[in-house]
């Protein structure tokens, strides 16, 4: 396989499991060493934790550091922890929650605050960590997730779209100010993906939904978390070298074609 990440060092945020995992192990078998920053070392899926998958199948570095990414000291403690590598080159501020679920007069204070000290107050500390050290190094690449939540509203998740909405206008006024020191930074936005989140958080993969939700996508499947790995590897590769402030959706086409 080409290595587009070869002599590269990537950080990235949620990377124990789900569409981080996955992010991981995609960019470490094109060349880049990661450091899999999140709250728990054990992924939700099964199998080993991701540094250790890393390490056994491919020829990258992989380190597992503990962040919660609501705290600044975690997160450039991650940041930090690149340096066994180099320094930081590629920045994925990937970590999010789903919910609540509900109307926006049933949701509580806290469940909007949590949502939002992750979801939006994470990925702008992330991106805020990485910048500073980005621009002493002289250019990389920020990557942020945000979802087709983040493009259009959804009835009983208002929370959830004001917060992934905040996330993809943050990616534009980054690139913009970050791109005369050589930063490029971009968002990509999942449609319904299999994870555990949509297996378990919010059930739609095994349910009588996801048959229904599939039709629904033109290419009559759900996403699953190499499809957003691909994207995201080409996004942090000399691939998209002169791409940044860009949106990139990866649903199938569902949300172009509904």
């Amino acid at each position: 396989m080409t290595a587009l990440l070869s002599d590269r060092t990537a950080v990235v945020t949620g990377g124990a499991s789900g569409i981080g995992r996955e992010i991981c192990h995609t960019f470490a078998t094109h060349g880049a060493d990661v450091v899999v920053a999140d709250v728990q070392e054990e992924p939700r899926e099964e199998g080993p934790p991701t540094h250790e998958w890393i390490r056994a199948e491919t020829n990258a570095g992989a380190t597992f550091v503990e962040c919660d990414v609501t705290v600044r000291g975690d997160l450039e403690a991650a940041v930090d922890a690149a340096d066994e590598f180099g320094g930081l080159d590629v920045m994925v501020n990937n970590a999010g929650i789903v919910g609540p679920i509900s109307p926006i007069q049933e949701v509580s204070r806290e469940e909007y605050e949590r949502l939002r000290s992750i979801n939006l107050d994470g990925v702008y500390t992330g991106c805020q960590v990485a910048a500073e050290r980005l621009i002493e190094r002289g250019g990389g690449s920020i990557l942020n997730m945000s979802s087709v939540a983040g493009m259009v509203g959804y009835a009983d998740i208002s929370p959830y779209s004001m917060v992934k909405g905040g996330v993809r206008l943050l990616t534009y006024s980054l690139a913009a100010e970050l791109g005369p020191h050589g930063i490029r930074v971009n968002v990509i936005h999942p449609g319904v993906i299999e994870t555990a989140m949509t297996t378990d958080d919010f059930p739609i993969v095994g349910t009588e939904e996801e048959e229904a939700t599939a039709e629904a996508v033109p290419l009559r499947r759900l996403g699953t978390p190499e499809d957003v790995a691909n994207v995201a590897t080409f996004l942090s590769s000399d691939l998209a070298g002169y791409v940044t402030a860009e949106s990139i959706v990866v649903d199938g086409g569902q949300l172009r074609t509904a």
